[in-house]
């Protein structure tokens, strides 16, 4: 059915049951308070609106790929539908079953031409019941185009409500509000569109700003994975990555293009930049239950002694094991799995990319979070020095020596630096004890199964008489 054909049939109901209409309800329209009639308008006669609050980053992603999703045929009807019907299928379920029970209880709201403004998902259930083959709707003075403003405040503040709010997956609202500051930009300044934005989605002004910084940092996101405009990667609905967004987003206002006391002193915009960058692989490896949240702080939340960006030496650290470990992994998952955009199902194309992403990277992960945790916990501890010694004797305690990797010259280099560290703070607080150390060091040295050649050994013990000597001569001197 065309759109003068719609308009006419709708219109036709309109003159011959406005006497006897299905009901009627105040609506706000036009900033005055109207009482509308409802009319049972056939369900052949209605549109769905493709861009609806609750499926806007799918039709987005479909968009992204090249669909043309042409609502008025049937191929279009029938992808709006699949999509609100997986936006949340098990209250689907359940509205369903009270549709199929009790019929339509809640009036929805359409234009002239039969665009569905309100009720989108209760169009999609009465489709599958095929029990009714109508929907009780309030139909607007106005086409689509007519108000598209005045319609998009109306939409809003009914599918944003608090009582709608709660079907929303995080993603959407964000792309609401991106959505409708895009379109009030063309006639009002940001202040006003922020306000009006506000005021529809039942916000604060402050929380509009926060939406749309968010959504910014998702199109960033999505652009670094070469994701764009594929915003089902982003949802959040099931794996806690809404807040890792926010998080970041907080960190990204307290940190760029200004200097924070809150960061490591001398910090550079570079190293906010390696931040984000981070944080993303971070974020695109929240699969499930693959980290908690609370380790995602430790990145850079609070004040500096609480997190690895307050430190540069734990930050430097954190930065290079990350780049050298897991970027470089990813880069090869990526490689190994090139992105099909034409693919039937993008969504799970790209998810299965993450999953392999996660898979590879995750233990070295957790693993970067986990030991510079420890460094802060040592950092944090620097005026407890005998719990710090307490902790390293348990960690060398710990070592098993009998293991094959015991051996590496990696290890080994450690264990030098290591000792190198003690001697050297013996030297500065008890010769005494230093002398005493080097003595039993002296002691239990073994010459029996070394690999070392006799003329090597035997310099290392001249220099030691030299050495000892001079020892002697300093100490003779001391008053």
């Amino acid at each position: 059915m065309n759109k003068e054909t719609r308009i006419q049939k709708i219109s036709q109901i309109i003159e011959r049951d406005k006497a006897t209409p299905y009901g009627k309800q105040d609506i706000l329209w036009r900033n005055k308070l109207e009482s509308m009639s409802a009319y049972e308008i056939p369900l052949e006669c209605l549109i769905y609106n493709k861009y609806n609050g609750r499926i806007l980053s799918r039709t987005k992603t479909l968009e992204s790929q090249g669909h043309i999703i042409d609502v008025e045929n049937e191929d279009g009807k029938k992808t709006i539908e699949n999509l609100l019907w997986k936006s949340k299928e098990n209250r689907n379920e359940f509205t369903q079953k009270d549709i199929e029970t009790k019929g339509q209880l809640k009036v929805g709201i359409i234009t002239k031409d039969g665009i569905i403004i309100d009720g989108n998902r209760r169009v999609m259930l009465l489709n599958r019941i095929k029990k009714y083959d109508y929907f009780r709707a309030i139909v607007l003075p106005v086409e689509l185009e007519d108000d598209p403003i005045e319609i998009e405040k109306l939409e809003t503040t009914y599918q944003m409500g608090e009582d709608e709010k709660l079907g929303y997956n995080p993603i959407e609202k964000y792309l609401k509000a991106k959505q409708l500051y895009k379109k009030l930009c063309e006639q009002f300044d940001k202040k006003e569109s922020i306000a009006k934005i506000a005021d529809w989605m039942g916000e604060a002004p402050s929380e509009i700003e926060n939406y749309l910084g968010v959504v910014d940092i998702i199109d960033k996101y999505l652009e670094y994975l070469k994701y764009d405009g594929v915003y089902a990667m982003a949802d959040t609905k099931n794996d806690g990555k809404e807040d890792l967004f926010l998080y970041l987003k907080k960190w990204l206002d307290t940190f760029r293009n200004k200097d924070s006391n809150k960061a490591f002193d001398g910090y550079l915009q570079n190293d906010v930049d390696d931040l984000e960058l981070i944080c993303f692989e971070y974020i695109r490896a929240k699969i499930g239950k693959s980290y908690d949240g609370k380790d995602f702080r430790y990145i850079a939340d609070g004040q500096k002694i609480n997190h690895f960006f307050g430190d540069k030496n734990i930050w430097t650290s954190f930065r290079d094991f990350h780049f050298d470990k897991i970027t470089s992994a990813g880069e090869e998952v990526d490689k190994e799995n090139p992105i099909d955009f034409n693919s039937i199902n993008i969504e799970a194309h790209l998810s299965d990319r993450d999953t392999k992403f996660k898979d590879k990277t995750i233990d070295n992960l957790k693993e970067n979070i986990e030991s510079h945790r420890t460094d802060l916990g040592y950092r944090k501890a620097s005026n407890k020095p005998l719990e710090l010694v307490k902790d390293a004797n348990k960690a060398m305690q710990a070592i098993d020596q009998r293991h094959k990797s015991f051996s590496s010259p990696e290890v080994l280099d450690q264990i030098e630096l290591l000792n190198q560290k003690t001697m050297s703070m013996l030297r500065h607080k008890s010769p005494k004890r230093l002398l005493s150390q080097i003595i039993h060091l002296l002691e239990i040295v073994e010459f029996d199964n070394t690999t070392d050649s006799k003329e090597e050994l035997l310099e290392g013990i001249k220099n030691i008489e030299k050495i000892a000597y001079q020892m002697e001569k300093k100490v003779r001197k001391l008053k």
